[in-house]
C-alpha cells in the first residue's frame, strides 16, 4: 500500500484489509459506480480503497459490510491495525496496557475512553438534542483512538441510539483532539487520514483554474498547521505540487482515469499559515508550469 507521495505504508495489515474489501465487493456484485451511488464515497475513491492505494475511512469499511450483509467486526479490526500502521497514531493493546501500568506505577494520570454505560446514562444537554458539531467531534475521537477506540465507538453508538446530547464525561473535547497530527508532525502526511480536512478545521485561501481546465485549490488546516493542494478535472500525467517555506515540496500525480475523475490531494506541507505557500501545476505532456500563491 502506498502512502502520500508514494511511500509504502500499512504493510500486511493494509494488504489484508484491501483484500477483504475486494472480497466483500465481489459478494455484493456491485460496480464501482453502484458502490458510489449507495455510499458517500466516489467510485474513484472506492477504486483506491479496494486496490490498497489509500486507507479507507472506517465508515467506508462499515458501509461495505452492510451492503454485503457481513458483520463488521473482522474488517473493522483489520482497519484498526491498518490505521495504526498508516498514521502512526494507534498502539497495540499490549502497549497501552504496558503504558497504563507504567503510568500507575509513577502516579501519572491517564486519559481513557469513557465507558459505554456512562454515556448511556448521561442526560441530554440543554435543549435535549445532539448538535452536529458535537457528534462530529465524538466521531473523530472514536476513529482516531486506535485500539482504545473500541470502547469509545461503542459509547458513541449508544449515545446516538438514545438521542442523548453527547456529554460523555466532562467538557466537549477541543478541536485539536480530533486530528491525528499538528504542525511538523503533519508534514508529508495525508490530510484525510489525519482528519485535517474536516469542514470546521480547514480554509481555502486560493482557488484557480489552470490553462488546461484543471481546477486548483490550496487548502490550509487551521488546527493541523499544514497546507495541501487539491486538483479537480486533472489530466492523466498532471502533477500538482505544494511548496511551503522551510519544508520539502509535496506533490501528487494524476495516474489514471480514476484520479482524473475525482478530486486528488497532495500530502501536507507544514506551514504557520497559507501566506507564502505556492501551489504549482506541472501539466501532462511537459507544458509550462503554472504556479499560484495565496
Amino acid at each position: 500500500m502506498s502512502g502520500p507521495g508514494g511511500a509504502p505504508r500499512g504493510g500486511v495489515e493494509s494488504s489484508r484489509l484491501a483484500a477483504g474489501l475486494r472480497e466483500l465487493r465481489a459478494r455484493t456484485g456491485l460496480s464501482l459506480a453502484a458502490l458510489a451511488a449507495r455510499t458517500p464515497y466516489s467510485k474513484s475513491s472506492w477504486e483506491r480503497y479496494l486496490n490498497g492505494k489509500k486507507l479507507p475511512p472506517r465508515d467506508a469499511v462499515e458501509a461495505l459490510c452492510r451492503l454485503a450483509g457481513e458483520p463488521p467486526g473482522r474488517l473493522v479490526a483489520l482497519w484498526e491495525l491498518a490505521d495504526a500502521a498508516w498514521s502512526g497514531r494507534g498502539r497495540s493493546g499490549a502497549a497501552q496496557a504496558r503504558d497504563g501500568g507504567s503510568a500507575a506505577a509513577h502516579g501519572q494520570d491517564r486519559v481513557t475512553a469513557p465507558d459505554a454505560a456512562v454515556v448511556a446514562a448521561a442526560g441530554p444537554p440543554a435543549g435535549g438534542e445532539a448538535t452536529p458539531r458535537t457528534a462530529q467531534r465524538l466521531a473523530g475521537l472514536a476513529a482516531g483512538a486506535g485500539a482504545g477506540g473500541v470502547a469509545l465507538a461503542a459509547a458513541l453508538a449508544l449515545w446516538t441510539a438514545v438521542g442523548a446530547g453527547g456529554l460523555v464525561t466532562g467538557a466537549v473535547p477541543d478541536a485539536s483532539e480530533m486530528t491525528g497530527c499538528r504542525a511538523r508532525a503533519c508534514d508529508g502526511k495525508d490530510p484525510e487520514s489525519m482528519r485535517c480536512d474536516l469542514p470546521d478545521l480547514v480554509r481555502t485561501p486560493l482557488e484557480r483554474t489552470a490553462a488546461g481546465g484543471e481546477r486548483m485549490q490550496l487548502l490550509y488546516g487551521t488546527v493541523c498547521g499544514a497546507a495541501w493542494g487539491r486538483v479537480r478535472d486533472g489530466r492523466i500525467g498532471d502533477r500538482v505540487e505544494v511548496v511551503a517555506p522551510g519544508v520539502a515540496p509535496r506533490s501528487v500525480r494524476v495516474l489514471d482515469r480514476f484520479d482524473a475523475e475525482d478530486a486528488l490531494v497532495t500530502p501536507m506541507a507544514a506551514a504557520r499559515g497559507p501566506e507564502g505557500v505556492r501551489l504549482c501545476l506541472y501539466p501532462a505532456g511537459g507544458g509550462a508550469r503554472e504556479c499560484f500563491s495565496a
